[in-house]
């Protein structure tokens, strides 16, 4: 089964484990850089904070391994 995780600050993330997803907390920008690289084989879809999407850049998001969307502010 497909997992979601949510990468990003732990302020704005906390919240979605609540949900079930599993959490991806990152407060800097090297944070955010291995935690994307030490995904979870099973996880299908990242959500993204802004600033962990603007660490990632459009290049790293744009890969057909997992689905990103990136969270409104």
């Amino acid at each position: 089964m497909t997992r979601v995780a949510v990468l990003g600050e732990p302020t704005r993330t906390a919240g979605y484990g609540l949900a079930g997803v599993t959490l991806l907390p990152a407060t800097t920008e090297a944070e955010v850089r291995r935690q994307w690289r030490e995904l979870p084989a099973d996880v299908g879809v990242v959500l993204l904070t802004g600033a962990a999407a603007g660490v990632l850049g459009e290049e790293c998001l744009r890969t057909a391994a997992v689905l990103t969307v990136v969270l409104p502010p």
